[in-house]
């Protein structure tokens, strides 16, 4: 089925007895898959709405839910209740659910199949743009009355190019733009209507205070609402996109990591396991020496000593644990650069990225980029290729050259939105201090109060940062609290 469907799909095989006997999720995991079972009945959901019993044996799973604090992928992988079995995308789960799944798609397998089967630059960049295209018109034409998100940025522009061949009738055409220069992608989306033709609606960032209704609205399905953080945004783009008649968007999400934003020193670490010496005569070493503002000595001496996975950064607002889980994709993994375990990496958050938010409950949210097709596309490809050896996302640029105006296709700098959600945080302390400092997670020993004490503070946001970790931290506190309501026996 893998090799001849893609799309957001579950499969069920049913026995000659009326039994469930397989059940199968797709490779990129749009469309989650739970199962479980209750007195004889085996169930096959995608979620667990509040009007839907549940078994008086699920429990939350504590163990875990530290572990996805320390490593928000592992959101997406097992689910952070016990009880219920989560099929990860790209296996096949036998009856009973007992029984341990079989693997029959991964990223690493397809980046191997890839380096045994090398291609131009000019074959690669055909690839891309039929695979690119043939995803946007597969979805386009399934979809009913359609928007587009057009950001500013590469991503998106990539997407509308191939949209305008395939859908004459898509409104809106709709832009985000934040208050600081950093975040108004205006005149890029302005640019990029003008050369495809298109009506562009630019709406600015809707903000508001966060409460606790508002995380409890994201916190009903069965993983934390990491996918929903931006609330008021979310509410505000449904609220004018069903005004518009809209039924579904087509953003271009996911395509930071799949098409290789980052043109970073590990792009030739990656070329040196694959060539060792040899890589000194790719033209990669200097372009990519020259972008990172590094000595081509710098380059080498690195990529000589890269041996182990870089450790990931830490949320001091958590309590340490003494032992990490590696997402399942991350763990086969070993014989890859650092370059492609990134995009793996991403791959992962961008399937976390499709779950459920306030916008995915009256939209069908579209994603070409990360499709199996443009996904399988970008993994065989070497990580120097999907640079052209030092542009980031370096190959999308020329394959799609001739369709972009030069001010996308050449841009250096990407749009901002730190500033956006800093600010979003910041305005609304006095709400998450005590969400957190006195929730769930700390009452069970998962946040660190004294630490959280400093770190819940304007000095720490303005001199550190930290907004996504205490965002993350608020959405996992508010998925405990609505949890453990639900799961308290009537």
């Amino acid at each position: 089925m893998f090799a001849r469907f893609w799309g957001r799909f579950v499969g069920v095989r049913i026995s000659a007895q009326g039994e469930v006997a397989e059940i199968l999720r797709d490779p990129c995991g749009g469309l989650d898959c739970i199962a479980w079972e209750d007195d004889g009945l085996t169930i096959v959901a995608s979620a667990v709405p509040a009007w839907l019993p549940v078994p008086r044996s699920w429990c939350i799973a504590f163990d875990r839910v530290a572990q996805a604090l320390h490593d928000p992928l592992l959101v997406w992988e097992d689910l952070l209740l016990d009880g219920p079995v989560a099929i990860f995308p790209g296996t096949i789960q036998p009856a009973p659910l007992e029984t341990l799944p079989t693997a029959l798609w991964s990223p690493a397998a397809i980046v191997r199949r890839g380096a045994a089967e090398p291609v131009a630059d000019a074959e690669a960049a055909a690839s891309l743009t039929m695979s690119l295209d043939d995803a946007v018109r597969a979805l386009a034409l399934a979809a009913g009355p359609l928007a587009a998100e057009v950001s500013g940025g590469l991503d998106s522009s990539l997407v509308a190019a191939s949209l305008i061949r395939v859908r004459e009738d898509v409104a809106p055409w709709i832009n985000l733009y934040g208050a600081e220069a950093q975040s108004d992608e205006r005149p890029y989306a302005i640019a990029l209507g003008a050369a495809l033709g298109i009506d562009i609606l630019s709406v600015p960032h809707a903000t508001g205070p966060l409460t606790e209704a508002d995380f409890e609205a994201i916190s009903r399905g069965v993983r934390p609402g990491l996918a929903g953080i931006d609330m008021h945004h979310d509410r505000d783009w449904s609220d004018r996109l069903r005004t518009a008649g809209a039924t579904a968007i087509m953003t271009g999400r996911g395509g930071d990591s799949i098409l290789l934003q980052g043109a970073t020193a590990d792009v030739f670490t990656d070329l040196w396991r694959a060539r060792g010496w040899r890589s000194l005569t790719s033209p990669a070493l200097t372009g990519l020496a020259r972008l990172n503002e590094r000595s081509i000595w710098s380059l080498i001496a690195g990529a000589r000593r890269e041996t182990e996975a870089r450790p990931a950064r830490r949320n001091e607002l958590i309590t340490p644990i003494a032992h990490r889980t590696v997402p399942r994709w991350l763990n086969d993994c070993d014989d890859l650069g650092p370059a492609k375990v990134l995009q793996i990496a991403g791959l992962i958050d961008g399937i976390g990225r499709q779950s459920p938010s306030l916008q995915t409950r009256t939209l069908s949210v579209l994603t070409p980029l990360l499709s199996q097709p443009v996904v399988e596309t970008c993994l065989a490809l070497p990580a120097t290729q999907l640079v052209l050896g030092q542009r980031d996302r370096g190959l999308a640029r020329f394959a799609f050259r001739d369709r972009l105006p030069s001010i996308i296709s050449e841009r250096r700098s990407k749009g901002e939105m730190s500033a956006i959600y800093g600010r979003m945080v910041a305005d609304n302390l006095d709400f998450l201090r005590p969400w957190l400092l006195d929730g769930r997670l700390a009452e069970v020993g998962l946040i660190d109060r004294a630490a959280a004490e400093v770190l819940l503070s304007r000095d720490n946001l303005i001199w550190r940062g930290t907004y996504g970790e205490i965002m993350t931290v608020a959405a996992v506190e508010g998925w405990v609290r609505a949890w453990s309501q639900r799961l308290v026996p009537l």
